[in-house]
């Protein structure tokens, strides 16, 4: 019992039978906590049950909770591979008492489990607490035995735990096991405390103040417990070694790359098949949790842990992408606990190998230009942080990726200098990440919560309804009352308006008192309340007032018409493209539909054409859409879709719609989407009216986007479409049948005009008559240097010039201004033996500024802009002399 699958179930047994709740991980993105990037502790999706801002129908909770720790304040990366114990993805089982139980069970739970269940030698286990708690000193020696030298207190805040400033705080009570004196390291508290002798493998947190402002601490009505043990460092002590990349799942993924590249898993290229089965596990469960590469926030994490792992293949010989192979030995070894990790394993797979190809491309061209500046090193110097921002600016490394690949040759970046090139121009790649909502009002709403229980929805069956105002918020503040003009939300103790989610808009209507009338323009939930955001138009609305409710039905009747419409879209979808395909998002509005979903190229227009006649086939229909309440794991039984990452209670709403095609007469009925949505819908598929396609494009790297249109608004569009045609025709003087051979007639006559003027107008500007000015070529610092001034040549025509005198001098700078129609453009080029001393990007800013323009952009090789004041052009050319000897004979 000391695989990682096995400790991990018994874990969650040992507490289950304990009368805990068994509680699925949470995903990566925390749900209910903005200032956090990636979920890092078992603990955050409990932080609002901890602070009394909610409350679950159980009162312990046990759980396995993946946990990220790879950007923002927790960020182990720079040290995933050299150490046995850092890993940016793993596991946390912890157990949760909400005021139920505290020390003493706390503490009788964790001997019993490691010492009887998991049958850890009792002298190999020593503990830490508190300097000051006395009880748990007590309850140790009581429920373990333990004597006073295998007590530690420890009197730093890393023996007692806070949420924050304020709030929930206590002290905290780790421990540890003694790996023997063969190892190096010493206990806790002690000078060799950092060795890898004494492992912390469990933390338990008790939670038993409440830290104010003045700060006392004062004792919670309800203490309650939080504790943490890492699956992987259980596993390494379980399984006889001290190493964590020794367990059965890590080996099992280092042989996997060894296996991929034919090298030594624990030869000299150990470190690398270590940094590799680490981030397979991180990239591919943030990819499950709907992370997608980007170059910022989450994304861009995510990039760099990608990024980080290629490099490592490359240093062990990988030609071709390799990642994506090791999705299915991850899938195979984790896919049971965390069948989401099955599911998503094609796009994972897809996404891995398309950043892969992408970022090869760039990766010798990047570490070629390290190579070349490490031979002027000398011993002990650090290499230029201009060279390090070159790499993140020009090759896509980030700036840890340049520290890591020169980790092993002993060399450091001039950090400061880096960051000095780094304020030069706008950093969006890293930029801070700022949370993903606004907390400023959530005890309000959790304050009405507990006062009024969740709103009660009437809107499935009536647009109609009565209710009575229970609350109004102004500002995030409660309010008696509100009058004409005001921007207020309602709080009611039911309503037929649907608040927005699942992709579906909130409804719009009318809300009429005894005194007075509003109109509502959105309805959004917060903790289980119906929040209608409304204006006054007259009278006053005042609380406890019973109000007359009335949903728009004209706009109702749009968005389910566009929500049925996405369903049938998404089964039509994994239909034609594959089961890969998983929503990604949707907005189900009045004016149309947009659906997200995973998958990795454009659709062809054939692929479209398929889709619509499917979506369209089942419109025909006229299928009965059918609503049912059942058990999670009966839907899911019968195939139901669920987004991944929503959270579903125990009895779900499926909305099945349409008949699955069938071979035999016989065959059973079966529906052709079934999925698990609360929102509303037509009633039989026919209502739906008729299904276009408007776009189909890219949302992000590995997720496509469909914009489409169903019943009238479908039909307007298709009838103004044939309008456009027929008014096209008439002007191109061609039938509607032969339109599209008229127009690439049209197309093929404008690119031979374009290609001979474009030849004229090279002639002129290269020939003497033209009035080039200050043509000659120059030397500065021994470079040849091209400055030259032309009349009416327009910035293509000035590239395709600059692009030609790079090809005659091979090796130099040129710039080309051109006055046209009383403006100014310009065009310089750098060949790339100067590219480390100046940029094509900021000779043009130059020129730009001089001209009277704003500035120009472009590569540092070729770049262009302009200006308006063609009469400074003579004095710009002075100006960008003395720019370019100052920076070819700077040091």
């Amino acid at each position: 019992m000391s695989g990682l699958n096995d400790i991990r179930n018994e874990f969650l047994n040992y507490f289950g039978n304990k009368n805990h709740k068994i509680v699925k991980s949470s995903p990566l993105v925390p749900e209910n906590d903005p200032s956090l990037m990636f979920t890092n502790s078992g603990m955050v999706q409990f932080k609002n049950v901890f602070t009394g801002l909610e409350t679950r129908d159980y009162n312990c909770a046990v759980t396995s909770q993946k946990c990220i720790r790879a950007g923002g304040k927790h960020n182990d990366l720079d040290n995933v591979g050299y150490t046995s114990r850092h890993h940016t993805f793993f596991e946390m089982l912890g157990n949760f008492s909400f005021g139920y139980y505290f020390k003493e069970e706390a503490i009788s739970f964790a001997w019993e489990l490691i010492t009887k269940v998991f049958g850890l030698p009792k002298e190999k286990l020593l503990v830490t607490v508190y300097i000051d708690d006395d009880e748990a000193v007590r309850l140790w020696k009581k429920c373990a035995n333990l004597s006073d030298d295998r007590i530690i207190r420890i009197s730093t805040s890393d023996n007692f735990w806070s949420m924050g400033t304020t709030g929930p705080c206590g002290p905290c009570s780790e421990i540890f096991f003694d790996h023997g004196p063969s190892v190096a390291g010493g206990p806790p508290g002690s000078a060799e405390e950092d060795g890898d002798r004494f492992i912390e493998i469990w933390n338990l947190v008790f939670m038993q103040y409440e830290q104010e402002l003045n700060g006392n601490r004062a004792h919670l009505p309800k203490p309650s417990i939080d504790t943490g043990m890492g699956l992987e460092r259980m596993g390494a002590v379980l399984q006889g070694t001290h190493d964590n990349f020794q367990t059965d799942l890590m080996r099992t993924l280092i042989e996997a790359s060894a296996n991929l590249t034919s090298i030594d898993p624990d030869g000299e290229g150990n470190i690398h098949h270590r940094v590799i089965a680490d981030h397979i596990r991180s990239v591919s469960f943030l990819i499950t949790d709907g992370v997608i590469p980007s170059n910022e926030g989450r994304g861009y994490v995510l990039r760099r842990i990608m990024r980080r792992a290629m490099r490592h293949a490359h240093l062990l010989g990988a030609k071709d992408p390799m990642m994506f192979k090791l999705v299915s030995v991850l899938a195979r070894e984790m896919g049971q606990a965390f069948p989401e990790i099955v599911s998503y394993q094609k796009m994972i797979e897809d996404i891995l190998l398309s950043e892969e190809t992408r970022f090869k491309i760039t990766l010798d061209r990047g570490l070629k230009l390290l190579d070349d500046e490490l031979l002027d090193l000398k011993v002990g110097q650090k290499l230029s942080g201009k060279t390090a921002f070159k790499l993140y600016d020009t090759y896509g490394f980030p700036l840890d990726l340049t520290q890591d690949a020169l980790r092993e040759r002993n060399v450091e970046v001039d950090v400061d200098d880096f960051d000095s090139a780094m304020k030069i121009q706008k950093d969006k790649a890293r930029a801070a990440w700022v949370g993903s909502g606004d907390t400023s009002t959530d005890a309000i709403w959790f304050d009405l919560l507990g006062k009024f229980g969740n709103s009660e929805f009437l809107g499935y069956n009536s647009l109609k309804a009565n209710g009575r105002i229970l609350a109004l918020v102004s500002k995030g503040i409660t309010t008696k009352s509100a009058s004409k003009g005001s921007n207020v939300i309602i709080v009611l103790n039911q309503t037929p308006f649907y608040a927005e989610s699942g992709g579906q808009v909130g409804d719009c209507g009318i809300l009429v008192s005894s005194e007075g009338r509003a109109k509502v323009t959105n309805v959004k939930k917060h903790a289980g309340l119906f929040l209608h955001h409304v204006i006054v138009e007259s009278g006053v609305l005042v609380e406890n007032d019973k109000v007359e409710l009335e949903v728009s039905s004209s706009a109702r009747k749009k968005i389910e018409s566009n929500h049925s419409g996405t369903h049938l879209l998404n089964e039509a979808l994994r239909e034609v493209l594959g089961s890969h395909v998983v929503q990604r998002g949707s907005i189900n509005e009045q004016e149309k539909l947009r659906f997200d979903f995973s998958h990795t190229k454009a659709l062809s227009t054939h692929e479209i054409k398929t889709v619509e006649q499917i979506v369209n086939h089942h419109i025909r229909q006229n299928s009965l859409v059918e609503t049912t309440v059942m058990s999670l794991s009966k839907a899911k039984g019968l195939g139901a879709q669920a987004l991944f990452g929503e959270k579903y209670e125990d009895e779900v709403r499926v909305v099945s719609m349409g008949h699955a095609t069938t071979t035999s007469e016989f065959s059973e009925i079966k529906p052709y989407s079934i999925e698990l949505c609360g929102g509303t819908h037509v009633k039989r598929t026919g209502e739906i009216g008729l299904f276009i396609i408007l776009n189909e494009s890219s949302s992000s790297s590995g997720v496509r986007r469909i914009e489409g249109l169903t019943s009238n608004t479908a039909f307007d569009m298709l009838a103004s479409y044939r309008s456009i045609i027929k008014t096209n025709a008439s002007v191109l003087r061609t039938s509607v049948d032969t339109i599209s051979d008229k127009v690439q007639e049209l197309i093929s006559d404008k690119k031979e005009l374009s290609i001979e003027l474009s030849n004229l107008k090279n002639k002129l500007a290269t020939f003497p008559s033209t009035g080039m000015k200050d043509n000659s070529i120059i030397k500065i610092g021994g470079a040849s240097v091209f400055i030259a001034s032309v009349k009416d040549v327009s910035p293509k025509d000035l590239r395709y010039l600059v692009d030609e005198k790079k090809t005659e001098i091979r090796s130099g700078i040129i710039l080309m201004i051109s006055e046209t129609s009383g403006k100014v453009a310009a065009v310089a080029g750098v060949t790339d033996e100067y590219l480390d001393k100046i940029s094509s990007v900021d000779l043009i800013r130059l020129v730009a500024l001089k001209t009277g323009g704003k500035g120009g952009g472009g590569r540092p090789d070729l770049a262009q802009g302009g200006g308006v004041q063609p009469n400074k052009i003579e004095f710009a050319i002075k100006t960008a002399k003395s720019f370019i000897k100052e920076k070819l004979l700077e040091n």
